[in-house]
């Protein structure tokens, strides 16, 4: 269940504790991968489109923030 998901997170990212907060409430595992500590995770948000943090990742879908499509991201996570 939720293999797979990334976390592009900082230290000092309220959204991102948010995010973090939510998915370990849901059962979810994830990786966090700190921008501030390693560059090459930097590149990898902006693969995606994105220069800031949080990026919850899951498989091709790749969201900003605490939004509604962080659901989708936990929904599809919760089936896998």
């Amino acid at each position: 269940m939720g293999k797979g998901v990334i976390v592009y997170t900082t230290n000092d990212c309220i959204e991102c504790t948010m995010v973090k907060k939510v998915l370990t409430e849901e059962g979810i595992p994830y990786e966090v991968r700190d921008i501030s500590k390693n560059a090459e995770y930097q590149l990898e948000v902006e693969k995606y489109g994105y220069l800031g943090v949080p990026v919850t990742v899951l498989g091709n879908k790749a969201v900003k923030g605490f939004t509604n499509e962080l659901k989708e991201i936990i929904e599809t996570a919760k089936k896998s």
